[in-house]
Parts: C-alpha cells; structure tokens; sequence
C-alpha cells in the first residue's frame, strides 16, 4: 500500500447555522489547516497514488480566501469539511481540518 500526506494552510471565513446561540453565527475567519491522506495499493500511470497539485488545485485553489457558506453546498463546519475532501478526492481515506490551535476534525473511511 501507498501513502501521501498533503498539508495545506488557508485563509477562510464562514458563519455556521447553530440550533443554539453562538458567537460563530457571526462570520468569522482562521487560518485553517487541511491535513489529507490519500493511499493506494497501486501507482496511476504517472507513478502516484495522487498528484499533490491536484489536492491543493481541487481543496485550496476552492477554498482559500473565500467565505465558505459561499462556496461550499453545507453548513462549512470543520467535521463537514473533512467529510467534503475525502468524498472530494478519489484515492483520499482521511482529512483532519485545524480551524485553531486547539480545535480539529477528523473524518476517515472504515
């Protein structure tokens, strides 16, 4: 089996849809960092499991310096966001989505 790694920061606001109050009904931004894992028991024609340029084209080149409710068809909360890049890309099993210091989401096929 193959792995890669592909760390990517970006600069992104959004406002979450809360059934509570909550002060990140507000728009407010952070330098998220996106965390994705991709495998493969085989190499694609190119010799990858995946090309990195195409991560950072499909995830940063859509998301950084956006709002995300704008371009993301859900509420943009960190657990959403990893569970959009690994439906996102073919051979990604993981994405851990840093919207702090102390705050990560994790999504991961069985």
């Amino acid at each position: 089996m193959y792995y890669v790694k592909k760390v990517m920061e970006i600069s992104a606001a959004h406002r979450l849809e809360l059934d509570y109050e909550s002060k990140c009904t507000s728009l407010h931004g952070h330098n998220w960092v996106i965390t994705v894992f991709c495998r493969s028991n085989e190499l694609n024609a190119n010799g990858m499991v995946v090309d990195f340029t195409h991560i950072k084209r499909d995830v940063l080149g859509l998301l950084d310096h956006k709002i995300l409710n704008d371009v993301l068809p859900f509420n943009p909360t960190a657990e959403n966001i990893a569970r959009w890049v690994v439906d996102s890309i073919p051979t990604c099993y993981r994405c851990e989505v840093r919207e702090s210091e102390g705050n990560t989401a994790a999504y991961e096929i069985e």
